[in-house]
């Protein structure tokens, strides 16, 4: 069996009046994150972890922010796609460990439901994939609400 590990991170601005997708969901704030896709922080750690695991370069190589195909795009599409390219190399997904680092919104109530549709979507247990948040402490970009983090630690198996 052979294993490899791969890890992802970004950041994204935040803007007020947007809507705040994580993780697959909407989640109820002021201020939602700026991208050229719906900004889904999770969903393109998640890809890079894969990527990098898998040893197939990063989201953005992928998908281009400068690629008006993927403008606007639901970034679950790109969780699909990356799993396409994973999968079809010979490789599963054995555990994915996203940690999102933001001030306000507080997000435990809504971890369950980002995990739900986030298996659902990459067709694996819930129980392989964690997903937990943290503040900066009121330290930086993510500590004065201006912006999220998130990284993402992938495992991933070939029999």
């Amino acid at each position: 069996m052979k294993i490899r590990v791969g890890q992802g991170y970004d950041v994204h601005r935040l803007e007020e009046g947007r809507d705040f997708w994580l993780g697959g969901i909407i989640v109820p704030h002021t201020h939602g994150a700026v991208g050229h896709s719906d900004a889904d922080i999770v969903c393109h750690v998640i890809c890079d972890a894969l990527l990098g695991a898998a040893n197939m370069r990063n989201i953005g190589y992928h998908f281009s922010d400068k690629d008006p195909q993927y403008k606007g795009v639901d970034s679950k599409v790109l969780v699909r796609k990356v799993l396409e390219m994973v999968r079809g190399a010979g490789w599963e997904v054995n555990n994915l460990d996203v940690t999102i680092i933001l001030q306000e919104p507080k997000l435990n109530p809504h971890i369950p439901t980002m995990k739900a549709c986030l298996a659902e979507v990459m067709n694996i247990p819930e129980e392989d994939l964690s997903i937990k948040a943290t503040t900066s402490e009121h330290i930086g970009f993510v500590g004065r609400g201006e912006g999220v983090a998130a990284q993402c630690v992938a495992l991933i198996i070939k029999e």
